[in-house]
Parts: C-alpha cells; structure tokens; sequence
C-alpha cells in the first residue's frame, strides 16, 4: 500500500508543476514575439537532448552528421518536429541501405 500511495504522489508532484502554467498563465495576452520565440522550444530541446547523442552514436561521424544534416535541413524548412524526427531516421535508413 506504501508504494501505491509513494506512486500516487510522485504522480502529483509531477502534475501540478506541468498543469500550473496553463491555469495561471494566459497566453492571449502575451507579446507576439515570445509567442514566436515558444514555438521555438521543442526544437531548441530536441538539439539540446540529441546533438551529444550525434556525435557519439555511430563509429563514423559522417554518419551522425548525414542525420543531422537531414534533421537541420527539414527543421529549417518549417516541417513539424515528428517530421523532422522521422525525416532523419528514414534518411539514415536509406544511407545505411545505399551504404
């Protein structure tokens, strides 16, 4: 019974950080340029969280750098980031194929 109630609360203090913002804050109202830089932050974090894994990932570097190349590419482009994601594993899979 401990571990389901230590389950349960380690569930809320997780939840309530996360739901907070959006009860507290009101984004109507926010300036048109940090609106624009928000948008920004699940790319920022998906570099931030991967890149390390780039450069270490496979024993040839132009390999790691074909994917990101790739992934750069289509994040560039504007392609949402399940795109960009997807783009860069199929990419690879090809090169791997070719190569």
């Amino acid at each position: 019974m401990s571990i389901v109630l230590m389950i349960i609360g380690m569930g809320m203090v997780t939840y309530i950080p996360r739901v907070m913002p959006l009860i507290m804050l009101q984004t109507e109202s926010w300036p048109k340029w940090s609106k624009r830089m928000l948008a920004r932050v699940p790319y920022a974090v998906l570099g931030a969280l991967i890149f390390p894994g780039i450069l270490t990932f496979h024993d040839h570097l132009g390999f790691a750098m074909a994917g990101a190349g790739i992934a750069i590419g289509l994040a560039y482009a504007g392609a949402p980031l399940i795109v960009v994601v997807g783009g860069a594993i199929g990419g690879l899979a090809l090169v791997t194929y070719l190569f």
